[in-house]
């Protein structure tokens, strides 16, 4: 494992340092990246992607993120030049309202929503917020496969919020495992303030 310390840098030394890092590997290799802001956790997985990397990146606490990059060995160009990207969040919302996608067969349900949530997280342009909701608060639980995919979609700053009365219904109030709880209030001002909603 090799980490990089970008906490505190501005852009673009943290995608700078990581892609030093990237070059100098001789095989197989796992790079940690930390910084202290979303916006260094967006440009740092979009140059990390680009030269091959499979990334993942999770929100430690407010004021650091940690990008993890598994590469099969060095590049000889990680990626064009470093660039500060500006956010990469629109005024989009997506919300979940069940644990699958679409009607008909349940189990074709589950595999669907789960690849829906990964591809929003290869979205050039990302959500400002996701709602979780009913069926669909138990995505963001513990034992869901997709907290994976909405840990780093958290780091990357998107607002993750479930339903505290749907995670009461189904006794999971103490199982959240990314995000945070939300009402009924907030998720329809959430709904209204939108410029697109997404559904599933």
């Amino acid at each position: 494992m090799i980490t990089v310390n970008a906490m505190g840098d501005n852009c673009p030394i943290p995608v700078i340092k990581t892609k030093k890092a990237m070059e100098a590997l001789t095989g197989p290799e796992t790079i940690e990246v930390l910084v202290d802001n979303e916006i260094a956790v967006q440009n740092v997985t979009k140059m990390a992607q680009g030269a091959g990397g499979q990334v993942a990146s999770e929100k430690v606490n407010d004021a650091e993120f940690k990008v993890t990059i598994q590469m099969e060995g060095a590049v000889k160009e990680a990626s064009e030049e470093a660039v500060c990207a500006p956010d990469a969040r629109s005024n989009t919302v997506v919300v979940v309202s069940s644990d699958r996608m679409g009607i008909g067969n349940d189990e074709l349900g589950k595999v669907l929503i789960k690849g829906f949530l990964f591809a929003v997280t290869q979205l050039d342009t990302l959500p400002k917020t996701m709602l979780f909701y009913n069926g669909g608060a138990t995505l963001t639980t513990e034992g869901s496969e997709s907290l994976e995919d909405l840990k780093s979609l958290e780091a990357q700053g998107v607002e993750i919020l479930t339903c505290g009365t749907c995670l009461d219904y189904y006794g999971l109030k103490d199982k959240l495992a990314v995000g945070s709880v939300t009402n009924m209030y907030s998720i329809v001002e959430t709904m209204a303030k939108a410029g697109k909603i997404i559904r599933p």
